[in-house]
């Protein structure tokens, strides 16, 4: 009988074999049907190693693997997965899900995107397809959330070579919070460069 660490293993060496593809699909299988807690890091963080140079494509590949493979959760949801999500999310963790959703929109997807597991994130992908979120909202989230993650983990790993993941391990959520700041930041800077810029051409007319 196949254990799931050997079907880990199995899906790590694919991926490292076929290099960006490979992490297109695994993260796709991660963000959407399986649960692969940390491997696309790990798979960034090794191919990286590998290719310094192509740090960037890579991060590309894990972030577009994984829009996809949260817009088949998305769809699901908002095709009527609001049963399938009380089967799998019951109790207090899907009212608390349910509560930060309404309370912060498109904001409660791309945090959870952005932070390390045991982070939830699904759940929250799954309410805003039941919740009906704009797509073109719920993918930019998502771009972007995941974006930056992939794009800091492979930073690290030119940085640090094998010792990014130990590094991740003991500041993970310290890197997570401070990608959050950042995101943070400069979707405010946009929201104010976008009023200023509404009133000077109101100003105008």
């Amino acid at each position: 009988m196949i254990s799931v660490s050997g079907i880990v293993s199995w899906v790590q060496a694919f991926a490292l074999t076929i290099g960006g593809p490979g992490l297109f699909l695994v993260a796709f299988l991660d963000s959407s049907f399986l649960s692969l807690p940390e491997i696309n890091d790990l798979l960034v963080v090794m191919l990286v190693i590998q290719n310094k140079e192509l740090m960037l494509y890579y991060a590309l590949m894990a972030t577009l693997g994984s829009i996809l493979g949260c817009f088949v959760l998305y769809f699901v949801g908002r095709r009527g997965g609001d049963a399938l999500m009380r089967r799998r999310f019951a109790g207090p963790k899907l009212r608390r899900a349910t509560e930060l959703s309404k309370r912060y929109g498109v904001l409660a997807v791309a945090i959870p995107a952005i932070l390390p597991p045991p982070a939830p994130f699904k759940i929250f992908v799954l309410l805003a397809g039941v919740a009906r979120v704009p797509v073109w909202q719920f993918v930019s989230a998502i771009a972007v959330a995941r974006g930056f993650r992939y794009v800091a983990v492979g930073i690290l790993a030119v940085q640090y070579g094998d010792d990014a993941m130990a590094f991740l391990h003991e500041n993970g959520q310290v890197v997570s919070i401070v990608i959050v700041a950042l995101l943070l930041c400069a979707g405010l800077s946009y929201v104010l460069w976008s009023r200023r810029r509404a009133a000077v051409r109101t100003a105008d007319l």
